[in-house]
């Protein structure tokens, strides 16, 4: 599986920003989709993960009720709305993926994803 992660840039507070995160291959489905990010000098965190079919999503708390996670299967696409972004925010973005059956239970822990995007750039202003 490979991923590729797009849609990063330089906004300003305030603003909205949607990241994009393509997989190769036929079995994106088959795969719980995550997005961390790391911020300069600091560890890679848990931003959000969706289950296979869409139907489940999970939130770090910091990013709750801002941004949103979907996927288009169809697509072999994941996405991260950001709204009301915030300088904390500021950070390459990664998306990642890991293959488990449909009713296990979203992975917040960077190292249970076993594939993994080049991360794309947010900057946030203030």
């Amino acid at each position: 599986v490979q991923l590729q992660a797009s849609g990063g840039g330089l906004v300003q507070a305030g603003e909205s920003l949607t990241l994009s995160c393509e997989s190769s291959g036929r079995t994106f489905s088959q795969y719980v989709m995550g997005w961390f990010r790391q911020a300069p000098g600091k560890e890679r965190e848990f931003v959000a993960a969706m289950s296979r079919s869409g139907d489940r999503a999970l939130y770090a708390d910091s990013v709750k009720g801002r941004f949103t996670i979907s996927r288009d299967n169809f697509k072999s696409t994941v996405y991260l709305q950001m709204n009301s972004l915030k300088p904390e925010d500021t950070a390459v973005y990664y998306c990642a993926a890991v293959r488990l059956i449909m009713t296990a239970n979203l992975k917040t822990d960077a190292s249970e994803y076993d594939y993994w995007g080049q991360g794309t750039l947010v900057t946030v202003s203030s």
